[in-house]
């Protein structure tokens, strides 16, 4: 009597605390070897996008901060630049710099939690633990210049919602001097370590023609040994003033990708020295009340001030139609939006180009041959968010 073998398939979340969110991924496995595995999306879908059309321009900034709730901060910068492209605004040389901080502080808390959550997926505590201390102190910076830990609504068409003051700058200077120690401590504890290797060198490897084929951006696609980042081929605000190094690593697998966002904070934190250093004077938004809030104290003796207050926060502006792709360099890749514009105070038509799709899209690529303990690895190493793949 002959016994047919056939494959056993397992669903791995979405209830798996590895699964790094709502991820339902159908595994396939020969023993506890892989041979395919299959992403289910979709779980965390709002219709964002779809709401977006039915909001005004300036309404609609929160909505990105809730896609990569990771690194909030990051999410509306692509989508205001595209406003401002099609409506005009020109932007303070302050408010272009506030930006740029407030986006490369949010960089430095998304790459620390992803390394520390990596970290505890292969079995290390403590680097999380340290993840969590950066992130901690980044929430704090964040509370102090907008108001809120998370989700402050901070970029906004035309600026920055408030100006920072001298103090938090020079708090957050001195901060980089203890982020580099506890950089350097992740970088003692997980680089040469040998179990940490073993889990993550070979390990979902893929060659930088199939990553590109995949659409691969950000650290994943630097991780093969594409010298792609947005800030440097194509520098929005004042990215062209600013002198860093992009991270490079020529393995594709789970341990370049962390080595390349732990190179990726180091050079972070010398951009943030440059821009507090260089922070330019005057103001942080533009001064036209047509697009921004004036002042509370003008309110009370200008009408016409009183009047721009009233229209921007009822009825929001018109937009010249137009249409307009404006792209990021977010701490996961590359993050953009389309925007068509009809006249109206309200977006014909929002798309959003996320991060995480392509990433997810590849996961068959990345496991197929592994073990089935090396899927919290390779998630973990590619750093997915499901409020922006959903969406």
């Amino acid at each position: 009597m002959s016994t047919e073998i056939k494959n056993f398939r397992l669903n791995f979340g979405p209830q798996h605390p590895a699964a790094h969110g709502v991820l339902r991924l159908i595994v396939e496995l020969d023993g506890e070897r892989i041979e395919r595995s299959e992403p289910h999306i979709g779980l965390l879908h709002r219709g964002s996008e779809k709401l977006m059309e039915d909001k005004a321009y300036n309404q609609n900034v929160p909505f990105f901060e809730r896609m990569d709730y990771v690194s909030a901060i990051n999410q509306p910068y692509a989508y205001v630049l595209a406003v401002e492209k099609l409506a005009g605004i020109q932007v303070p040389k302050r408010g272009q710099y506030l930006r740029m901080l407030v986006s490369e502080l949010s960089r430095i808390g998304s790459h620390s939690l992803s390394m520390g959550a990596l970290a505890n997926d292969v079995g290390a505590i403590t680097p999380l633990i340290l993840g969590l201390e950066i992130r901690e102190r980044i929430s704090e910076f964040c509370e102090r210049a907008s108001g809120a830990r998370m989700h402050g609504n901070y970029i906004r068409p035309g600026g920055v919602s408030f100006d920072m003051k001298q103090e938090l700058l020079d708090d957050i200077l001195t901060y980089m001097d203890d982020l580099t120690n506890d950089i350097q401590a992740c970088d003692d504890l997980l680089s040469e370590n040998r179990i940490f290797k073993q889990r993550t060198v070979d390990i979902g490897v893929i060659s930088a023609k199939q990553a590109l084929s995949y659409g691969f951006t950000g650290p994943n696609l630097r991780a093969c040994g594409v010298e792609w980042d947005i800030r440097k081929s194509q520098p929005y605000d004042a990215y062209e003033e600013i002198d860093f190094n992009i991270a490079v690593s020529s393995d594709g697998d789970t341990y370049a990708r962390y080595a390349v966002r732990l190179f990726e904070i180091r050079e972070t934190i010398k951009i943030v020295r440059q821009l507090i250093k260089n922070m330019p004077a005057g103001r942080h938004k533009t001064d036209d009340e047509k697009f921004t809030n004036p002042k509370r104290k003008k309110m009370q003796s200008s009408m016409e001030s009183l009047i721009h207050h009233f229209k921007l926060f009822s009825e929001g502006y018109h937009v010249p139609a137009g249409e307009v792709y404006e792209s990021v360099e977010a701490p996961k890749g590359e993050f953009g939006v389309y925007v068509i514009a009809d006249g109206t105070n309200k977006p014909y038509r929002v798309k959003v180009k996320t991060t995480s799709v392509p990433h997810l899209s590849a996961l068959n690529e990345l496991t197929k041959g592994h073990m089935l303990s090396d899927i919290p690895a390779i998630l973990g190493s590619i750093d997915i968010v499901f409020g922006e793949s959903d969406r």
